[in-house]
């Protein structure tokens, strides 16, 4: 790949890919992680959404939206007495799938372990566990005394049940917040309530141990002694369901070697921890604290990888619960406010590509009616436009609305009309296709205002000092451009994330349009740490972290394989080292950057899931493209990559690809489902080139094996050769 030169954007350089990289585990090391994350240790659908800290200690008690994201009312820290400072040198999952977290903090003398797990029976109830040990640094014996420490505004109070100790705070009378199986002594300080220990003997074979059990149902002491005494069961316990459970079900699979598999198992398990009953519907959830509801962006691509995950009853449910956001008007309005209009045109899309997925068009033909009252309502925010005479107006667009990704309040802006047309588009075509009386006025619809967004564009586009043309999604008239204090201005890169989803998976543009050329031109330039930066909520050195996996599909898309590796991995390698993202995080070395939103942030999750998926099959409107993701670095690790059972529009798919000496084979069936209109692959597979296709006709193509569509089985090789 040519190398560009790249310009200096807040002091900061973009590196372009290396071209036909190795593969190397060690190339997504968490190298870029957070510095402060939180990881879920919950169960699935579980309504304690328990926290574990990068420090090890438990956080409870956040209100939800309205608070910020550190807003935790109570805070459960472990440590010990002595003179040297706490200093953590290791965190991790006991397994990408078995969200039990092990921290090691070390003093001079000491080693400080911690064991935090979940568990849930008939008999206890839920509860949350702590096996605290404390254990010598060298071969011989050390003398310690554990502390617990308890942040809290309310008052503490201590009670002894023979060794047993039980806290509980505000009154006395109140469920315990923890059951400790040793004695603790209460010392009540300005900022925390100290929890001391008795004086014991710790031995490498022998460590001092405190179990600390946190009932999460207010469950009294008596309930939960027989467990107290039996932390080792407790604790198989906890392993013996995360072993048992699967990241899939309804006949799908995923195999996927090394690190993406460990990413993939990771990030459907964090989604299920966030998901809720709620209203008696099963509700796929962005994050367990400020973003624990439904936002309609992020629940469609939520909906879409829990779908390839084989949650078909659960992702119905999420629909509906997504549809009953209807209002009177046809708009349909959730977290994000009733000036974030693009959630009705996303709600109509998610309506389409779940019909498309599960081969079955019923409940979209049931909501014909929502769907008119949706397209109705997005026709009167085109109307209200005119009358309120932005830029927005004079184009033909929706009217002035809340962009997001940054673009914070009313703004002439474009999110909302890029989204409207790849709802609209999407809704037209289908209802084309069942015969829709009204489909031709959708259809008018979305001309008409495809027209005005270009002839916009035409006019809205502005030169980069890098020499290239890209479309800002601020409008020219909007006053902030002209800040006098040029860090207030907008960054170009800023709520650019509408555009990506436009281009895809909204299809909106052509590939060879200006407006993606600007777009893809505009992401590379702002690369650093391999993602895009200052895209989002941070406008000086700090990073929308998953909004690089939007990135990475249209480069995906847009057959920039390299690209969209180098920042696939840019995005997995900004998770914590536990497999999981904030929204958005400061750039290493920034002096001015803060964390932004929940975590862990399952946007990211199931962003994830479906780069995962669509670089071994990838769906392109009526093409099908397999293994467009697929290079020298997927090869060198000679594992095999598996999808069975994966839903398309064309009807569920199955492929493996594996190693065969010095030659890889891929095994293909499409399972009933209509026939894409082009089925293509590379023709060469990093550095193998094509040796033969078995079972269908093909011809090859500009680098492409073109298989004959209707095939529904089919063999590929190819062998290492010039």
């Amino acid at each position: 790949m040519r190398r560009r030169t790249f310009l200096k954007t807040s002091a900061l350089a973009a590196a372009p890919p290396v071209s036909g990289p190795a593969h190397d585990e060690a190339a997504i090391d968490f190298r870029y992680a957070p510095l402060a994350w939180q990881t879920a240790i919950c169960l699935p659908d579980d309504p304690h959404k328990s926290l574990v800290g990068e420090r090890g200690e438990l956080r409870y008690g956040h209100p939800g939206r309205g608070r910020p994201i550190d807003y935790f009312p109570v805070l459960v820290e472990f440590s010990a007495a002595g003179m040297e400072p706490d200093r953590v040198i290791r965190q991790q999952l006991e397994a990408p799938a078995i969200p039990i977290v092990h921290t090691r903090i070390e003093r001079p003398e000491l080693f400080l372990d911690l064991l935090a797990f979940a568990t849930s029976s008939e008999a206890e109830g839920r509860v949350d566990n702590v096996i605290f040990e404390l254990r010598p640094r060298r071969a011989r014996r050390v003398y310690a005394r554990p502390l617990v420490k308890i942040r809290t505004r309310e008052p503490v109070h201590v009670a002894r049940e023979g060794r047993a100790t039980i806290v509980r705070l505000g009154a006395a009378d109140r469920p315990p917040l923890l059951i400790a199986d040793a004695p603790l002594a209460l010392r009540d300080t300005a900022t925390a309530a100290i929890l001391t220990g008795e004086e014991g003997e710790a031995l490498p074979e022998r460590p001092l141990r405190l179990f600390v059990r946190f009932p999460q149902q207010g469950q009294e002491v008596a309930r939960l002694r027989a467990g107290l005494e039996a932390p080792e069961a407790l604790l198989e316990q906890a392993r013996t369901f995360w072993r048992g459970w699967s990241p899939c079900q309804g006949g799908v699979n995923f195999a996927l070697p090394g690190r993406y598999g460990e990413f993939f198992a990771a990030s459907a398990r964090n989604i299920l921890q966030a998901r809720e009953l709620r209203d008696g519907r099963l509700t796929f959830q962005v994050g367990p604290t400020v973003y624990r509801g439904l936002w309609v962006v992020d629940g469609h691509f939520l909906l879409e990888a829990a779908r390839y995950l084989g949650y078909t009853r659960e992702v119905q449910q999420g629909l509906e619960t997504t549809w009953s956001y209807q209002d009177p008007s046809g708009g349909i309005f959730a977290a994000a406010g009733k000036e974030h209009f693009k959630d009705t045109a996303i709600a109509m899309f998610t309506l389409v590509r779940l019909a498309e997925l599960n081969q079955d068009w019923s409940y979209f033909r049931k909501m014909q009616s929502e769907i008119l009252r949706g397209v109705r309502f997005l026709e009167s925010l085109r109307e209200r436009a005119r009358q309120e005479g932005s830029a927005n107006g004079r184009y033909g667009l929706l009217c002035r609305g809340m962009g997001d990704g940054g673009l914070g309040g009313i703004r002439s802006e474009f999110t909302n009309t890029l989204w409207t047309l790849a709802g609209l588009r999407a809704v037209a075509e289908a209802g084309e296709r069942l015969g829709w009386a009204e489909a031709g006025g959708i259809r008018r619809f979305y001309e008409e205002l495809r027209r005005g967004f270009f002839e916009a564009a035409r006019q809205e586009m502005r030169r980069h000092p890098l020499g290239f043309d890209y479309l800002p999604m601020l409008m020219r008239e909007d006053p902030q451009w002209e800040d006098q204090d040029e860090r207030r201005r907008p960054q170009p890169q800023v709520a650019q994330w509408a555009l990506s989803q436009a281009i895809y998976p909204g299809l909106v543009f052509a590939p060879d349009d200006p407006v993606v050329a600007g777009h893809v031109a505009l992401m590379q330039a702002v690369t650093a740490e391999d993602v895009p930066v200052e895209t989002g909520w941070i406008p000086h050195e700090g990073l929308w972290v998953y909004n690089a996996a939007f990135v990475a599909h249209v480069y995906l898309w847009a057959g920039l394989a390299d690209w969209a590796r180098l920042t696939f991995h840019g995005f997995l390698n900004h998770a914590s080292p536990l497999y999981c993202w904030r929204e958005e995080q400061p750039l290493r070395g920034s002096a001015v950057a803060t964390y932004v939103g929940d975590m862990p942030h399952n946007w990211a999750s199931a962003e994830c899931i479906l780069y995962l998926r669509h670089m071994l099959a990838l769906e392109d409107g009526p093409a099908l493209r397999l293994l467009a993701g697929v290079g020298d670095f997927e090869l060198a690790a000679a594992r095999p990559y598996e999808l069975g059972g994966t839903p398309t529009r064309f009807g569920d798919l199955a492929l493996r690809l594996e190693s065969d000496g010095d030659a890889w084979r891929l095994e293909f069936e499409r399972g009933a489902g209509p026939a894409p209109g082009r089925l293509e692959l590379p023709a060469r597979l990093g550095r193998r080139r094509l040796r033969a296709v078995e079972g269908a006709g093909y011809a090859e193509e500009r680098g492409f094996v073109r298989i004959d569509p209707a095939a529904r089985a089919f063999r590929v090789i190819w062998e290492r050769g010039a």
